[in-house]
This record gives C-alpha cells, structure tokens and sequence, in this order.
C-alpha cells in the first residue's frame, strides 16, 4: 500500500469508520457530530461495512484517522495490524473493543487509540479528538 499524509485544513477532517454492525456505524457517527473538539475543523465520517471497502479507502488516502470495529465480523483489529504493516505513514486508528478488558488486544493490534463498546458519546470524541490533534499537529 502508499503512504497516507495527513489531509487536515480548515476544510475539515476525514475519518473512516469500520464496522459491519450498520447500528455502531450510527452510534459512532452521532457521538461524533461535526466537531469533536472546537480547536479542530469540521470532521466528515465515511462510512464502509467491508474490509475490502477499508483497504480501498486507506489506500486511496484522505483518511485521518481510521475507527476500526474490533467486533465486526471479520474484525478490525487484524484488519489494524495489516494497515500499520502496509501503509508507510498510517493514519492513527481507534479501536472498538468489546469491553473495556480487552484493550491489551488493541495493543497487539497497534492501535493508537481505543474505547470499549457501548459508544460513549462524552468520551469517544475526546478520544478522537487526541488523535486528530496528534495527527494533524
């Protein structure tokens, strides 16, 4: 796969959520509305169901950050593993993960971020706003 170089302007923010569940692809995108945080631009969620959607998507970069359903079937935390193996400057990706316990998984995956399911809507966007902040700093 390519490189994948920050895309963050004062146009916004583009974040890739994975999940094959279509009720946590909704319950993430509310929690994160427009903003995540007011010192960041407006962030646009693409949506994708497919593993095959996901490696297309990073490999056509524009993807900040990159949300990955470690409970999505297939799920998204080997799908992390290969990303930080084939793209050469990965975009920072967040973990769903079951429960909160299961964060060493996220660890193994490489993650830069993670957050157990249920979906917070408080934390989840301080979360993705610290990797945003990183990314595009």
């Amino acid at each position: 796969m390519t490189s994948s170089e920050p895309t963050g302007t004062s146009a916004g923010l583009t974040i890739l959520l994975y999940s094959s569940n279509r009720l946590t692809r909704e319950n993430v995108r509310l929690a994160l509305g427009r903003k995540v945080a007011s010192d960041l631009p407006e962030v646009s969620v693409v949506e994708v169901a497919t593993q095959p959607a996901v490696l297309a998507a990073m490999e056509g970069g524009g993807i900040d950050l990159a949300i990955l359903d470690g409970e999505a079937v297939p799920g998204g935390m080997g799908l992390c593993r290969q990303l930080k193996d084939e793209i050469v400057r990965c975009p920072p990706i967040l973990v769903l993960t079951g429960r909160l316990d299961d964060a060493w998984l996220a660890t193994w995956s490489r993650a830069d971020g993670v957050a157990p399911h249920p979906i917070d809507p408080f934390r989840l966007p301080g979360v993705v706003a610290n990797l945003l902040r990183a990314r595009v700093a």
